[in-house]
């Protein structure tokens, strides 16, 4: 009777732990009940499960108090095969595996690991699932491993599981592999991840003296292409990071019927809905080998899609929190019931720390990366910013396309308006000074918004920087009166590629687009993994370039120096002590998976030039059209 006690009693410490070790139920509300997992809860009925499997009631005894166990599944020896207190029938790991927000000391490894189906018997949902997790300095994971540990999880999040491996050492290569509790030989994929180097790092020393590679994405609609960009990263790119600016889902409906890439459910509206679509987006080939090469670093609800179209802080452009506005939505739900549910979803299934769940679910952080860069990553969409374009307010249509007149010009009363919130804005500003009075040499801005001015025929796009000019002025104000060097800004969402020196909008006097003299920081937008362009969907070549002909020579797009929107891709952002090497990649087809793609272009900023390297791009792009040809003979080409 006494062995069966200590059973019990050592399951009730233990069990707490491997719940808690889980960081899915933790995030990202953690604290507090009402929103997120509680594991308080779970080991309650975790512990009554127990109790019905192996005693009537269990005595309130000293030795009962006393016992502790710290390493639950080494009570029985590592063999769960027999065991009543965590599922034995059996795991699929459904999803491989994915690692992110890497620390000079550790990173979060991630998987999905769902209970085979027993016959037609529904199963107790009170017995959770076992996985545990290695982490090795080898590819063959042979010798002892670094970290090692066990999580439970459960159809509470999804059966998702993120642990966080501790004690790396600093810009290090790691292997991961997850594995079943009750069974060792059912493993997950192996997966590739690494820590970045300790803030004091000489920037000659990160990454091994080698230059450090950002693979940088938007946008990937399932229903609209495969996403091969990521599977090119992946494959034929020595990519270090990546770093994803937004839209990884998309809550809207769509057939896909050409490709046969049909959406799964409905528009996105509760927990089920969010977690069925990031399910299904991670079935793609590409994406799945872009996680297992490497780790991630995004920013949740980055940009709109992840919870719905056009959103800002208090809504989108077809939801809100009145009573009409719960009503007219597709999704038939209200706007912050969508966010959250949202929230919860994208940090069970992405590889992301929590931040501060406090400061309005504030994702904003910074990482850095010896005196090599600091990676600031802003939340641009949806903390604390002030109302965007719903469509209705400036009488567009709800699906934009290359229809410039149905964009209006925000009127200059905006000064107020602010695209960050004070805080983040504030921290921003802190974070780009302590940069340079740390010594690191570049300063790269990670967020979801074209930032340059772009005249698009006489319209702005005042869903992007446009829209909240007085904010931008703020920035790059504070960027030139400090004499803060080597800022390359990343956006993201338009669905376009633009590269472009940054100055004062307009400037007239102190900028020259011709030399590049008088800018002070330099902006790399990317397009698409798949979404349609916003040239117009599958737009040829040929077609695109002459509206970038257009752009590019365009007065108040001075500072604009590349226009490219037929292609998807991404790009990648290479950096050592001396350049930074933007090259961006065009894929060749996206209607069915493949890795045919070719680097469309490629751009340097030299250290302290803060401006495009001349002749932009070498003089020559394989595709989309240079400032510089707009008046001379087209030496571009649209195809590879």
């Amino acid at each position: 009777m006494l062995s069966q006690l200590w059973v019990a009693v050592a399951l009730a410490v233990s069990a707490n732990a491997l719940f808690d070790k889980n960081l899915a139920y933790r995030s990202p509300f953690i604290g507090y009940e009402d929103f997120s997992v509680n594991t308080r809860a779970l080991e309650k009925r975790h512990i009554e499960h127990v109790k019905r499997q192996s005693l009537p009631e269990i005595p309130d005894t000293e030795a009962a108090a006393s016992f502790d166990d710290e390493h639950y599944p080494t009570f029985y020896g590592g063999d769960f095969s027999n065991s009543a207190w965590v599922r034995n029938d059996g795991l699929n790991f459904t999803h491989a595996v994915a690692s992110g927000d890497p620390f000079d000391d550790s990173v979060l490894l991630w998987t999905r690991a769902v209970p085979l189906e027993s016959g037609s018997n529904v199963p107790d949902v009170s017995i959770p699932v076992c996985v545990s997790f290695k982490i090795f300095d080898n590819p063959k994971l042979s010798g002892k491993p670094i970290d090692s540990g066990e999580a439970f999880t459960s159809f509470d999040v999804d059966f998702t599981v993120k642990v966080e491996a501790e004690h790396l050492k600093a810009d290090t290569h790691y292997w991961y592999q997850f594995a079943d509790c009750t069974n060792p030989n059912t493993t997950s994929p192996i997966g590739a991840t690494r820590t970045i180097s300790s803030p004091d790092t000489p920037a000659n020393q990160v990454n091994g003296g080698k230059p450090l590679t950002l693979a940088v994405f938007s946008c990937s609609q399932f229903q609209n292409g495969w996403f091969n960009a990521y599977g090119i990263a992946a494959h034929n790119t020595s990519a270090d990071i990546f770093v994803h600016l937004g839209d990884y889902i998309y809550e809207s409906l769509g057939n896909g019927a050409k490709i046969g890439r049909k959406v799964e459910g409905r528009e996105l509206a509760t927990v089920f809905d969010y977690r069925q679509r990031l399910g299904q987006y991670r079935t793609d080939p590409g994406l799945i080998d872009a996680h297992l090469a490497g780790p991630w670093i995004t920013v949740w609800v980055c940009d709109d899609h992840e919870v719905a179209d056009q959103s800002w802080k208090a809504g989108t452009a077809n939801s809100n929190d009145t009573t009409i506005g719960c009503n007219f939505s597709a999704s038939g739900a209200c706007f912050t019931d969508r966010k959250l549910a949202g929230v919860r979803a994208y940090h069970e299934w992405m590889p992301i720390r929590q931040v501060d769940v406090n400061d309005k679910l504030r994702i904003w952080r910074n990482f850095q990366i010896g005196k090599l860069l600091d990676l600031t990553m802003l939340d641009t969409r949806q903390y604390d910013r002030d109302i965007t374009d719903l469509y209705f307010n400036t009488g567009k249509s709800i699906t934009p396309s290359i229809n410039f007149a149905h964009l209006h010009e925000l009127s200059s009363c905006q000064s107020n308006r602010s695209l960050m919130g004070p805080q983040q804005e504030a921290w921003f500003y802190s974070q780009l000074s302590q940069s340079k009075e740390r010594g690191a040499i570049w300063r790269v801005v990670g967020q979801q918004i074209v930032f340059t001015q772009l005249d698009e025929e006489g319209a702005f796009d005042v869903d992007a920087w446009d829209g909240y000019r007085a904010n931008r002025n703020r920035v790059l104000d504070h960027i030139h009166d400090n004499q803060i060097n080597n800022v390359l800004i990343l956006s993201g969402d338009s669905h376009a590629n633009w590269v472009s020196d940054l100055a004062h909008p307009n400037d007239t006097v102190n900028y020259d687009p011709v030399t590049g003299d008088g800018s002070f920081a330099v902006e790399f937008a990317g397009t698409a993994v798949s979404s349609g362009s916003a040239f117009g969907n599958g737009i040829s070549p040929a077609n695109a370039n002459k509206i970038s002909d257009v752009l590019v020579a365009a007065p108040l797009n001075r500072d604009l120096q590349w226009s490219e929107a037929s292609f998807r891709g991404f790009f990648t952002l290479t950096l050592d002590t001396e350049k930074a090497n933007a090259t961006y990649w065009a894929m060749s087809n996206t209607s069915f998976a493949n890795l045919d793609g070719f680097p469309s272009a490629q751009f340097i900023v030299q250290k302290d030039a803060n401006k495009l390297q001349r002749p932009v791009a070498g003089g020559v792009v394989r595709a989309g059209v240079l400032k510089s040809s707009v008046n001379a003979t087209n030496t571009t080409s649209a195809t590879p």
